[in-house]
């Protein structure tokens, strides 16, 4: 069996992720206080990225696609709303919204809470591409990999959309 049909196989027998997609537990690292006693803007993206490569193993666009199939991903915008202050000691938990996609993109919302307490901290909200990695040019995903996203959409579709989804920075009017 070739490792692209093994790849697959294992996609098929993969149960979806949750409806929106729920990260690990994650904790606050001391290095990423910053002298205002919080967590420093850049971690937040640090631990939203960490969420995504979470969920990408669950869409089988992985490490290991990486490896077999010399495709990946690539942040091409994003987002970030800072919303309430988390602090060392905090544990937080990444909601992913997967809410669409086409041959070549996936629009993605995450919220990130605090694990027990349940209050949103910061939202991300990104514009993701797939990336050939051979030619590093933005390539179709494969059709295995598009069904799987598309599953997922459509369960992420069920769900309330996050209060946030398509924001824009601006200054207030008024």
């Amino acid at each position: 069996m070739t490792t692209v049909a093994a790849a697959g196989d294992r996609l098929k027998n993969m149960p979806l992720p949750p409806a929106p997609f729920l990260s690990s537990v994650m904790q606050i690292e001391p290095q990423w206080i910053d002298y205002n006693g919080h967590l420093n803007m850049a971690y937040y993206n640090v631990m939203m990225d960490r969420a995504i490569d979470e969920m990408w193993l669950q869409l089988g666009i992985g490490p290991a696609y990486m490896k077999e199939r010399h495709s990946s991903t690539f942040t091409a915008e994003c987002h970030v709303r800072y919303i309430r202050e988390i602090h060392l000691g905090d544990p937080v938990q990444i909601s992913v919204y997967l809410l669409g996609h086409d041959e070549k993109r996936l629009h993605t919302f995450e919220e990130l809470r605090h694990a027990t307490e349940g209050w949103l901290s910061a939202t991300s909200e990104n514009m993701t591409l797939h990336m050939d990695m051979n030619a590093r040019k933005v390539a179709p995903f494969p059709p295995d990999i598009r069904a799987r996203i598309q599953a997922v959409v459509d369960s992420h579709a069920a769900v309330p959309r996050p209060e946030g989804v398509g924001r824009k920075v601006a200054m207030p009017s008024g």
